[in-house]
């Protein structure tokens, strides 16, 4: 009998999180693997934690695929609650080789954990902006939930990608089961799976990196059995009854038509107790579907969380009406699906503004820049900071280090006489923003303000990011005299 319990292997997880959930290894075997020296991942364990806690509370998460750290802060200013990071943007916009790739599993494995290192240090940098200008309430580290897509391999490559994306900072990781070397998008023909027992392997090796690691990271299980044609092998019980018995010439057996969905069915409920999400991959958006899905898995689990990717692959106004889309995600929500998706949102959202803004360029110049600035100002009502773009990206924070690093007299501070401040401040009044002391006036204004650390000289700082900026700085030179006298 171990001494030890998965509970205090994972001493920070929520009271409660591993119920119903079973692993193939003991509580030792993860004291084994560990070593000597344990390490924290506060990034992957406090937002493991947050995403747990918000997918119990709220009716429903939804949340858009990030393909750049920019992308991920914007999404988070305007107000959503998780990020996701897809492995088909990864590979058509953001793999370490460098490369466009279709989603095959053709990129280097681990730049899908590099994509989510570079967006949460973007998050982090708009936190430090916040923080150091004493305003504002966004909480910047949302969680992210991340595609390991079928584990690059078996059990081993599972385990290790699983590290990666904890080493990374994520919040929960998705394993489909797809054979990894023939991998394709879950909306792409040619898909092979294999068979149920082999998926609950990986399983079991994702949920034991995270042991060893002590975070508390969310497992999803996907199955791509819905619109997959082929299997691997007829090893598995549970799968048989959805083979033809007739075999391709790679060996690959061939699946009976018009299963899909009771094949999802099957494998959501052997993979149930080895996941925290279930998420079966749709060809279409069947509301109908998914209440038959969601209900056989809550009748043996009651309460299991379940996820739904709401794809860009759908042509959705040719399938629904538009009241059935404006509802779709409420009616899933209603159903456990909890965590909602819009997978390819970054890639859509990054090609067609940028196509509508190049069109218009080449037919107006830059009438249609400006159109475009114009937007951004009007968007400023609704917390949109984008359009001062060297404050967006930390200019005035590294001034702050500058000015730090020389005893609180630095010459070469960059943000303060800049164009951004002498031509954007009327758009930061717009929303209420005066921004941060370093930001304020000039170089010589920096100096007094932080050398003096007076409140006084701060709020007339603030003052002066309206239209008293040459008042303030008399009003200003005036206090120093005096207060040398």
């Amino acid at each position: 009998m171990s001494q030890y319990t998965f509970e205090h292997l994972v001493p920070n997880a929520p009271q409660g999180r591993f119920n119903g959930i079973q692993r193939a290894y003991s509580p030792d075997d993860v004291v084994k693997l560990r070593g000597s020296i344990p390490i924290c991942y506060t990034l992957a364990e406090i937002g493991a934690n947050r995403l747990w806690e918000l997918l119990h509370r709220e009716d429903y998460i939804n949340a858009l695929g990030a393909v750049t750290g920019n992308q991920a802060m914007q999404m988070v200013r305007a107000g959503l609650k998780a990020i996701y990071l897809s492995g088909w943007q990864v590979a058509a916009d953001a793999n370490l080789a460098g490369a466009m790739y279709p989603d095959q599993s053709l990129y280097p494995s681990n730049s899908g954990p590099e994509l989510c290192r570079r967006i949460n240090r973007t998050l982090q940098r708009a936190d430090q902006i916040q923080h150091l200008q004493e305003k504002g309430d966004i909480y910047w580290f949302a969680p992210i939930v991340a595609d390991a897509e079928a584990g690059f391999g078996g059990p081993l490559n599972s385990f290790e990608i699983m590290k990666a994306y904890i080493e990374a900072g994520t919040a929960a990781v998705h394993y489909e089961d797809q054979l990894a070397s023939e991998k394709k998008c879950g909306h792409l023909g040619g898909k092979v799976l294999i068979p149920t027992a082999a998926h609950i392997r990986n399983l079991n090796a994702a949920r034991l990196a995270a042991d060893v690691m002590g975070v508390p990271t969310l497992i999803v299980a996907r199955t791509d059995a819905e619109s997959a044609k082929l299997i691997t092998s007829n090893v598995d019980e549970r799968d048989r009854p959805f083979l033809t018995g007739e075999r391709t010439a790679e060996g690959f057996y061939h699946l009976k038509p018009g299963t899909g969905l009771a094949h999802c069915i099957a494998r959501g409920l052997a993979y149930a107790p080895y996941a925290d999400l279930l998420w079966w991959e749709t060809s279409k958006p069947n509301l109908e579907e998914a209440r038959l899905f969601a209900e056989a898995i809550h009748r043996e689990f009651p309460g299991k969380l379940l996820a739904y990717n709401c794809s860009p692959s759908f042509n959705w106004k040719a399938n629904l009406d538009r009241a059935t889309i404006a509802n779709f995600q409420k009616e899933l929500g209603a159903m456990g699906y909890k965590f909602q998706f819009v997978t390819l949102a970054g890639f859509h959202s990054l090609n067609h503004g940028m196509f509508e803004l190049a069109h218009n360029y080449r037919q107006s110049g830059m009438a249609a820049y400006a159109q475009l600035q114009e937007a951004e100002f009007a968007s400023e009502s609704n917390g949109y900071t984008a359009v001062r773009h060297q404050r967006e990206v930390g200019t005035g924070y590294f001034d702050a280090v500058s000015v730090a690093i020389s005893g609180g007299q630095s010459s070469t501070t960059a943000l303060a006489t800049s164009t951004e401040t002498q031509q954007f401040h009327s758009a930061a009044e717009s929303n209420g923003s005066y921004g941060s002391i370093n930001e304020a006036i000039d170089t010589e204004f920096i100096n007094s303000v932080y050398h003096r650390g007076s409140k006084a000289l701060e709020e007339i700082a603030k003052e002066a990011y309206y239209d008293r900026m040459k008042q303030a700085y008399k009003e200003i030179e005036e206090f120093a005299r005096f207060d040398d006298d």
